[in-house]
């Protein structure tokens, strides 16, 4: 049979006998794996072990994810569970199942797009691995008042067109493995937002040489803010909240690097064309090129959850922190040259939510075709027994300006922060969950503060952290950010009412 070795059948033969046999407390093993790490816990195994249980966060596959020598049972790549040792008898017992002679290689974590679901496995060969695997979001929002309206800082009144719709929100498929040698990886990206009806297919290459350094190229999120290092689906909520969609920077095409120098210290750093690869084409493009750079650090677990989620779903037994810095740079262009048209350049807002390419957004008359985008991000957090706590603080500049007239300032500096809580009022089935979003206006500028308070729930009805169902209300005061992606509209001074269920494998 394809797949079957004669480890798996001593395995297999092994287990059914201990169906009839009596399980000793004494005979039992729990041995546990980080993603991307491998454990060895000392055992007796000279009578064979056998799989009773697997809790991990991936698959356990013997010979590959686990196994067991002579110094004890090994576990690898997020494999964790129960194991029953066997005990002495005069009957012949099964030998031990060690690592293949040539130790399989342990994927590194890669904070990004290449760190998509556990998926399934299409196959695998010489040549190459094919897995895919896929996420997807329905949700209901409803944003109020449904009309009204705000005034800018110039005294402009603009209208505020609340949301209530439901909608097939998101879309993605992931098609990943590697070729030829498993350090040489790869990920196929088909993406869909249906609220902007927008699709894209992405792709990302990347070689590992070595756990301290890796390199990549494709589409990712740009290192200027903790959101942007693939924990996606894994927040409170299903999208960001205010304050982190408002200061972050986005998504670009280049190459970055990771790597791990020391065990828990972890470190990004990226080139890319732009901020947003959306709807960008290669001839809208300078010559210039965006940065961001992130350090963060794992103290006392070394590891912060499956792709550094939000959420202590895991329930952490030892308290888990991670402390970090990120900052970006871009320089950014309107990417439409006749200023009676709408810019096609969407990713930063002023603090009154206006568009900064918009004509007349910071003086009426005049169109800003360029500007000097940079942000300065702290974050820290930290998880114990199903309690997380984060928080984030930011600084973004604007300066740099490039337009067809004089203009009032010649640096925007606005502040801002946000902090998250969440706990399980019942293990790993239902999180409770509140948030709050601060966002300091330059006053210098004419610009004013905005703020946001949300409380939410998860629910989890499979014995996973893929598949919830998720419920929250916002009460948002002058929202400088408005995007179809997230849970605001600019300038939105109300209540907003949001509930999905997403699917995530």
């Amino acid at each position: 049979m394809h797949g079957v070795t004669n480890s798996n059948v001593f395995a297999i033969a092994f287990a059914a006998v201990l169906v009839a046999t009596p399980i000793s407390a004494q005979t039992l093993l729990t041995c546990s794996s980080n993603s991307g790490a491998r454990t060895v816990c000392a055992a007796d195994t000279s009578a064979g072990v056998a799989l009773l249980k697997s809790s991990g966060a991936s698959a356990c596959l013997l010979g590959r994810t686990w196994g067991y020598d002579s110094a004890g049972v090994w576990v690898a790549d997020g494999c964790g569970g129960e194991f029953q040792l066997g005990q002495q008898s005069g009957a012949a017992q099964p030998p031990p199942v060690s690592p293949p002679s040539k130790t399989p290689y342990v994927p590194i974590e890669t904070w990004g797009e290449f760190s998509p679901g556990q998926g399934f496995l299409i196959g695998r060969g010489e040549a190459g691995e094919l897995s895919i695997s896929g996420y997807t979001l329905a949700r209901y929002i409803n944003q109020t008042p449904g009309q009204q309206d705000f005034t800018d800082h110039l005294g402009n009144v603009r209208n505020v067109d609340g949301r209530n719709d439901i909608f097939s929100a998101r879309v993605m498929i992931f098609f990943k493995g590697w070729l030829g040698t498993p350090k040489l990886v790869y990920n196929l990206t088909l993406w869909t937002v249906n609220t902007t009806d927008q699709r894209a297919l992405f792709g990302m290459v990347g070689y590992q040489f070595h756990r301290k350094f890796s390199l990549y190229a494709g589409l990712n999120g740009i290192p200027g803010a903790r959101s942007m290092f693939g924990s996606h689906p894994f927040w409170l909520g299903h999208d960001r909240v205010m304050a982190d969609e408002f200061f972050r920077p986005f998504f670009g095409s280049g190459v970055w690097a990771q790597g791990e120098p020391i065990p828990g210290l972890w470190y990004s750093a990226m080139v890319a064309n732009n901020s947003s690869a959306l709807s960008v084409t290669a001839s809208q493009l300078d010559r210039k090129f965006s940065t961001g750079e992130s350090v963060w650090w794992m103290p006392t677990t070394k590891e912060f959850g499956p792709r550094g989620a939000y959420g202590d779903w895991e329930w952490h037994e030892t308290v888990a922190t991670r402390f970090g810095v990120s900052t970006s740079q871009s320089p950014e262009q309107r990417f439409t040259n006749n200023i009676t048209d709408a810019s096609g350049n969407t990713v930063i807002r002023l603090a009154d939510s206006v568009n900064i390419f918009d004509a007349g957004a910071l003086v009426p008359g005049v169109t800003v075709d360029h500007v000097d985008y940079r942000n300065l991000a702290l974050d820290a957090g930290v998880k114990y027994k199903g309690v997380f706590l984060q928080a984030e603080y930011y600084n973004r500049w604007l300066d740099g300006f490039t337009a067809d007239g004089p203009l009032p300032v010649s640096e925007i500096h606005d502040k801002g922060f946000y902090v998250q809580g969440a706990f399980y009022p019942i293990k790993k089935k239902l999180e409770l969950y509140a948030a709050t979003s601060q966002i300091f206006g330059d006053k210098t500028a004419g610009f004013s503060n905005s703020h946001e308070y949300l409380v939410g729930m998860n629910f989890y009805p499979a014995n996973t952290r893929n598949h919830r169902l998720n419920v929250q209300v916002i009460d948002v005061n002058r929202s400088p950010v408005s995007s179809s992606f997230g849970y605001y509209v600019g300038g939105q001074n109300g209540i907003t009412v949001a509930s999905g269920f997403s699917v995530f494998f």
